[in-house]
């Protein structure tokens, strides 16, 4: 575990579920937080979506390592005063209910701030506090439909794509640890807490600043790659991206498919031109590399100092000479869906990753240290406010 990290006595009471707050949590906790993990008796409905087995999904494993889960059913008085007691000793609440939710159960910013003034409270929505869409359902799915992240995902076929993985959910998360990170230092330096809002809509816009930027310019049509050729190409065995973003690397392309004629032909003297006769290189690309195989032009693109890189599954991802050199992935042991080689932190300064926990397994623990005696605790349980897990075998 790695010593010295910046978040070291950092307490988190997380009531969020799916990823959007789950990975801004989980962000801190690898950077030495404490995550005190909230879930109701069903579990956070990110163990139950895509790959899952035992309660537990590649979701929940991602965004959960090492928290401690409590498992608290809120919709009960009992229960709410139970959370309200876990928010007195925390330094920050993440929650993504839908707007208004948080309140009524007595968890929202204004109500918690009475008791602790330097809170730091983070809000996650889908389209934020107020508007015509505030209460409306978000997914990431919705988000990138509805926020142009599908539309700049087009093909040749101008048909509107998903992107393949959670990019609205992580991209919010990201935005968030950093909203969050920045209020923490304000109460560092100025002794205030604050509320942090914002949405997966206004995360998904940041995102695409220079898209949207460049739609403007150009008019209806998605920006796509920004220079010519860049691609992805089939060799004899393979496939391999490759591009270049300007008359230098172009240039180095040239040399490495011996095309002198590309440097000497006025079409191709400028990035906007090679822009416009797109369609030409790539065609003429694509029929060039799939004459040999993927390590012939590896070789000639390695020599000529061409951007280019195989395209490679998560398996050859995992194997990636420079990702062993790294460090990249650790080995994690999951219960329920086995063992992982899971990405660490960028950067270095985070601890090593750990499973995530099943509904409820520190429930006693955690409520114990936050003051509840035994007979309380009993009670509690005995009228299935909270639950405790038995532990893995």
């Amino acid at each position: 575990m790695a010593e010295n990290l910046p978040f070291t006595g950092l307490r988190i009471l997380d009531l969020s579920q799916g990823i959007a707050g789950p990975y801004c949590t989980e962000i801190f906790w690898q950077q030495g937080a404490e995550v005190i993990k909230v879930e109701p008796p069903a579990g956070d409905w990110g163990r139950h979506v895509g790959v899952n087995r035992d309660g537990q999904s590649a979701v929940s494993t991602s965004y959960n390592g090492g928290k401690q889960s409590v498992c608290i059913d809120a919709r009960t008085e009992a229960g709410q005063q139970v959370l309200r007691r876990l928010a007195a000793q925390a330094d920050m609440v993440v929650q993504n209910f839908r707007p208004g939710v948080a309140d009524k159960l007595g968890m929202g910013y204004a109500q918690l701030a009475q008791d602790r003034p330097d809170l730091v409270y983070v809000s996650i929505s889908g389209y934020g506090k107020d508007g015509p869409y505030a209460a409306a359902p978000a997914s990431d799915s919705v988000m990138q439909a509805d926020s142009g992240l599908m539309f700049s995902n087009q093909g040749v076929d101008r048909m509107p794509r998903r992107v393949g993985f959670l990019l609205a959910d992580i991209a919010t998360a990201l935005y968030a640890a950093q909203q969050a990170t920045t209020a923490l230092y304000q109460r560092a330096v100025q002794g205030v807490g604050s509320h942090i809002e914002l949405s997966l809509f206004e995360a998904c816009a940041a995102l695409q600043s220079n898209d949207i930027a460049s739609f403007q310019v150009l008019g209806d049509k998605p920006v796509g790659a920004v220079s010519a050729p860049n691609g992805v190409f089939d060799t004899a065995d393979g496939r391999l991206s490759v591009l270049a973003l300007n008359n230098d690397q172009f240039a180095r392309l040239c040399n490495a498919l011996e095309r002198p004629e590309w440097l000497a032909d006025e079409r191709f003297d400028s990035n906007e031109k090679r822009m416009a006769h797109r369609d030409f290189l790539h065609a003429a690309l694509a029929e060039q590399l799939r004459a040999a195989g993927s390590e012939h032009w590896e070789a000639s693109f390695r020599q000529h100092d061409v951007l280019h890189a195989v395209v490679r599954d998560y398996e050859d991802l995992v194997a990636h000479p420079q990702a062993v050199h790294l460090g990249m992935f650790e080995p994690v042991t999951q219960p329920g869906l086995g063992n992982l080689f899971l990405p660490g932190l960028p950067g270095g300064r985070g601890r090593r990753l750990q499973p995530a926990p099943r509904i409820g397994e520190h429930t006693v623990d955690v409520l114990s240290k936050a003051g509840l005696g035994q007979e309380e605790i009993n009670r509690l349980l005995s009228q299935e406010v909270i639950r405790q897990a038995q532990a893995d075998k």
